[in-house]
């Protein structure tokens, strides 16, 4: 791919194997988690060992049968932008523009080929020819931008605040069209590896109406067949795939993939014990570890990895009593990250987290990790007097009554018990905590908000656990996470400032990574200090899987270029196997 692309150091994975929407989130609720792209090895060779550890020799394919999947939750639709998806059916059903490799880099998938003009302000994509969708529409550029000009709906999309500076979609050609920004945006291939980059057919849209979304017509590896929502989701092989292996098998090896949400990880697990499902993920510490157990004694294989992905809390700073910096602060002073990350499992498995980036990444500030609120329940109490007395202070409550703030997390029970540790350490300082249990859809949809809001996607919640972060360019998981509120559903906090924007301006027009990492610092520094977000740990994630299943992580781009594996517990589908 040709283009200015930010250079950048690489950094390994953590664990013995790489491990689902960009932006502050990577999927939903506190204490674990995933991401999507891999900006993570040292070497080719290192990166590797995220492909399976059972052996991967592309000549001894077995093709056909059937993989079964267990998923941490449903999704509430499968059109790209809509609402929130499965990243792992997402991959299966919808090939992306371009792709992470494990060198680091983007490399063109659908594509052919991405060219930038010298200033970053057009990117060209030449589509390989002879895609079709799979209701056999040609895959061209008029079928993308027809796809974009929805993303920019304000009104419908998901995705439209990450993308405001594309001014349009130009179509040059059959194959060929241009983004045309209205500023220089040196990482913007980045987001053609995510839900903007994923191309769907137009016509099976408008066919379908209100249930496009629960009919997705991509051009992947797999074709949707049925939706039975909560229970199972039903893919077959596409036998018009434009891809074969290296040699020449037509791919994809599965005749059937199956997806069936489990949001009990013991019995996700326990279904891959039992050979009732052959792939599961888990995001929870002590599931990891258990995962771990059984891979040496020989019961599964695990696949595990840490990368810039954490779990806590995100305040929503435009609700009251947590709209103040006081309240904020003090709630993170009064948190002790080690409690939460032992009863989450992942003592000696994940450290704390203070920031987007973990110190495996080059983006990583130790001035930052300084600079984050220590456990200090004396200077807690402090900020919240503070606060208490404070005549005008922002809840509307009389001098000297008790802070009152609400919790949200699902009833996990690995997430129950943190919610009750939470609400014991803010209960210690005086705070009267409410806890709300809600399932993992209704926490991703209370965090997001809807158009429909004054302002819009504000959100309905005033604390959430969640997820946060993700293995990407800084600009591609930052911008979202921190852009306009009214049109950014994935800034959950609904937090900006003069400074972010300054600093996002850098990260979208310099190429030159010492430039690029003084913003980032700025930027964990600025959230270190206000706190929208409250860090507990990484978030180690396992992959796991029977014995028979193949190569999850051992997958090639379009241009031929080795994969990042399994980066977010996330699989290319089509080049994994079945043996039998």
């Amino acid at each position: 791919m040709k283009g200015t692309m930010p250079t950048r150091r690489r950094r390994g994975w953590r664990a013995a194997a790489g491990v689902i929407v960009a932006g502050i989130v990577a999927a939903s609720c506190g204490g674990d988690d995933s991401g999507s792209g891999g900006d993570t090895g040292t070497t080719a060779d290192e990166q590797a060992i995220s492909s399976t550890t059972l052996a991967s020799d592309v000549e001894e394919v077995t093709t056909g049968g059937t993989v079964v999947v267990g998923l941490e939750a449903d999704a509430n639709t499968f059109l790209p932008g809509a609402g929130s998806t499965n990243t792992n059916v997402a991959r299966a059903v919808f090939d992306s523009i371009a792709v992470r490799g494990a060198d680091g880099e983007i490399h063109p998938h659908l594509a052919e080929s991405i060219e930038a003009n010298e200033g970053s302000t057009e990117w060209t994509v030449t589509l390989r020819d002879g895609i079709t969708f799979h209701d056999g529409t040609p895959l061209d550029a008029e079928a993308v931008k027809r796809n974009f000009d929805e993303y920019l709906n304000t009104e419908t999309s998901t995705v439209a605040g990450s993308i405001t500076h594309v001014q349009e979609v130009r179509v040059d050609g059959p194959l060929t069209y241009t983004y045309v920004l209205s500023e220089p945006d040196a990482a913007f291939p980045d987001l053609l590896t995510g839900t903007i980059g994923y191309p769907f057919s137009n016509e099976a849209c408008a066919a379908a109406g209100q249930d496009c979304g629960s009919q997705p017509v991509g051009a992947g590896p797999f074709r949707f067949v049925s939706w039975q929502r909560d229970s199972e989701i039903r893919l077959e092989r596409n036998p018009d795939y434009w891809r074969t292996d290296a040699n020449g098998v037509q791919l994809p090896y599965l005749d059937e993939l199956i997806f069936r949400p489990i949001p009990d990880e013991s019995s996700r697990i326990a279904s891959v014990q039992s050979g009732d499902i052959q792939v599961g993920h888990t995001f929870r510490q002590s599931f990891v570890r258990q995962t771990e157990e059984l891979e040496a004694e020989g019961e599964i294989q695990s696949l595990e990895g840490l990368g810039n992905n954490g779990g806590g809390g995100i305040f929503n700073v435009l609700v009251p009593p947590v709209d103040d910096v006081r309240v904020r602060q003090a709630l993170v002073h009064a948190t002790e990250q080690e409690d939460l990350i032992e009863v989450l499992g992942g003592a000696g498995i994940t450290p704390p987290q203070t920031q987007f980036f973990s110190p495996n990444s080059p983006w990583y500030s130790a001035a930052v990790e300084e600079a984050y609120p220590a456990f200090d329940p004396a200077r807690a109490e402090e900020l919240l007097d503070e606060y208490i007395n404070d005549p005008e202070r922002s809840d509307g409550k009389a001098v000297g009554e008790p802070v009152s703030i609400r919790f949200q997390c699902p009833p996990d029970p690995s997430l129950l018990l943190l919610s009750q540790t939470v609400q014991a350490f803010w209960n210690g300082v005086g705070v009267e905590v409410e806890l709300e249990q809600v399932e993992q859809p209704t926490l991703i949809t209370n965090a997001l908000g809807s158009a429909d809001q004054d302002p819009p996607f504000s959100g309905t919640y005033m604390i959430t656990c969640f997820r946060m972060g993700a293995d990407q360019d800084p600009y591609t998981t930052l911008a979202p996470a921190f852009g306009p509120v009214a049109t950014s559903s994935a800034n959950v906090a609904n937090y900006t400032s003069d400074n972010l924007d300054e600093q996002l301006q850098v990260l979208q027009t310099s190429s030159d990574f010492e430039e690029r990492y003084a913003a980032v610092e700025s930027m964990m520094m600025e959230l270190a200090e206000q706190v929208p977000l409250m860090w507990a740990g990484g978030t180690a994630t396992s992959l796991f899987a029977t014995e028979d299943v193949r190569n999850l992580g051992g997958w090639t781009a379009g241009d031929g270029a080795q994969g990042d594996g399994v980066t977010g517990a996330v699989v290319y589908w089509a080049e994994v196997w079945r043996e039998r």
